[in-house]
């Protein structure tokens, strides 16, 4: 069915005066590339991670000079548990933040955050970090009680490798003996030449935006939601929750080029237009309309036609937030900041996790950055467990994604599908949707990828031990599979092949 190039294939084609819109999985990991081929972790650090020094303590704004994060996201918010759990934070850990919150799950902001106010829409402080993997809410309090420094809506603004401070856009000189950059990504933006920055159109990184976009949605009548990946489809699905008239704007011919194959994507399109949302396809944005009182009224398209709207919500990508970090290695592969399996960068004491670090994906030999939640916590803890241990294990990380849209009270039916692997080679899909559907993506006769929607717990566990193993399978008697359950029994056995 879909081939390794068909799956990836690039998001638009550069277009005279057209916006090219980006969007979809956040895995960037070029084929042509082995982590052989890369100044890798040989190259990378070739001496201590760890660096002491001795400073008076009143020199600096920072009392916790030892360990300083930069980005207050959810990598710090894991990355500052696991200090905890070494005993390594109190009167020790500093972390540098541009938002007014401490860390939380972020993944929230675009699923329960946004659901109608009289569905028990998710708020903070429910979402703080760590409660998405089952751990400890780590509210501000908890950062206090543990000897954290937390300086709020503070972010760095420039560095000085040589000295090893950081400064704070308040003016704050903050010493470090290791310091890990945890910055994320921020959102990729429309220009304001074409009204990009026009009252009534969202972006959505963190908690501020996403209130934005809820005033916009108590009051709106019609959204136009432009890219078809992640902000996308769940920004649409909670529009729905609010009963509005929706439509999804985005330049390829399906949703979620970077993983669905078209057949798997027509049943998610199905189910939207059951729910009322429009697509518009193959589209490219010539400039948001703005209305008579300056807010936005309308997209206009390249061929001409215009889609009415008094709020958009543009979801095209993102961008990882390298700042200043230049003189510490970026990746001219897949962006951000390169590291090692380890996380250390090219300059010792410094490392990078979470969306900006440029890691070795070591199960499929490439240089990989993944935007992704679950990988921002794991590395995190990677990180710190490396850093402050004898810990020397590469990081070996399986990619996984997923999404949950329509979990609201009163939903006809909620959505939640996972994919763990590699989505290269043919297809098998099995299932009609009803409730589930999974594909498998096989490589030379193996597995390498496996997708699950509506899956029971069991069924979901399995997942990631059948992309991890890669075993041989057989296409055909997957192929004449009768449902689901029975494809997953085949795909379970092959494990003991």
């Amino acid at each position: 069915m879909s081939s390794s190039s068909s799956v990836r294939r690039g998001i638009m084609s550069s277009i005279s005066n057209a916006i090219p819109l980006k969007n979809g999985l956040s895995l960037w990991c070029p084929r042509s590339t082995s982590v052989n081929q890369i100044s890798g972790p040989s190259s990378i650090v070739s001496t201590s991670s760890r660096r002491r020094f001795t400073v008076s303590a009143s020199s600096f704004a920072n009392e916790n000079r030892e360990f300083v994060i930069v980005g207050g996201g959810n990598a710090a918010g894991y990355a500052a548990r696991t200090f905890v759990e070494h005993g390594l934070a109190d009167g020790r850990l500093c972390i540098v933040s541009k938002e007014a919150y401490a860390p939380y799950e972020r993944p929230a902001l675009t699923k329960g955050y946004l659901f109608p106010l009289d569905k028990k829409p998710a708020r903070l402080p429910g979402f703080h970090t760590c409660v998405g993997s089952g751990g400890e809410r780590q509210t501000p309090d908890w950062y206090k009680e543990k000897g954290i420094e937390m300086l709020y809506e503070d972010p760095m603004e420039g560095i000085d490798i040589e000295k090893q401070t950081v400064r704070t856009n308040s003016g704050k000189l903050l010493k470090y003996g290791s310091l890990i950059i945890a910055t994320g990504c921020t959102a990729s933006r429309f220009p304001d030449k074409i009204g990009g920055n026009l009252p009534g159109v969202h972006y959505i990184r963190d908690v501020a935006d996403a209130n934005s976009l809820i005033s916009s949605l108590e009051k709106a009548k019609k959204v136009v939601v432009v890219g078809g990946g992640y902000i996308g489809m769940e920004v649409a699905a909670a529009a729905v929750g609010w009963k509005l008239d929706t439509t999804i704007i985005f330049p390829e011919d399906h949703l979620m080029t970077r993983l669905f194959t078209p057949s798997l994507a027509q049943k998610y399109e199905q189910l939207y237009q059951d729910y009322g949302v429009r697509f518009v396809k193959g589209a490219s944005i010539k400039n948001l309309e703005a209305g008579s009182d300056g807010r936005v009224a309308g997209v206009k398209l390249e061929n001409g036609s215009t889609i009415e709207a008094d709020t958009v919500v543009v979801g095209i990508g993102a961008k990882p937030a390298i700042g200043p970090f230049e003189r510490v290695g970026l990746s001219s592969a897949v962006g951000g900041i390169q590291v090692d399996g380890q996380f250390r960068t090219s300059v010792p004491g410094i490392f990078a996790i979470g969306d900006v670090a440029a890691f070795p994906l070591k199960i499929y030999n490439r240089i990989a950055r993944v935007e992704h939640v679950d990988h921002a916590r794991r590395s995190a803890h990677h990180c710190v467990k490396s850093l402050v241990t004898a810990h020397t294990a590469t990081y070996d990380y399986l990619p996984y994604f997923y999404s949950r849209v329509f979990e609201y009270e009163g939903s006809q039916r909620k959505v939640w599908w996972q994919f763990f692997g590699d989505n290269v080679g043919e297809t098998v899909e099995v299932g009609n949707f009803d409730p589930k559907v999974a594909t498998f993506w096989i490589d030379s006769g193996k597995l390498k990828g496996v997708f699950l929607e509506s899956g029971s717990p069991e069924e979901f566990q399995l997942l990631p031990k059948l992309a991890r193993s890669q075993p041989s399978i057989d296409k055909a008697k997957l192929e004449k599979a009768s449902s689901v359950e029975e494809a997953l029994e085949i795909a379970k056995a092959s494990l003991q092949g």
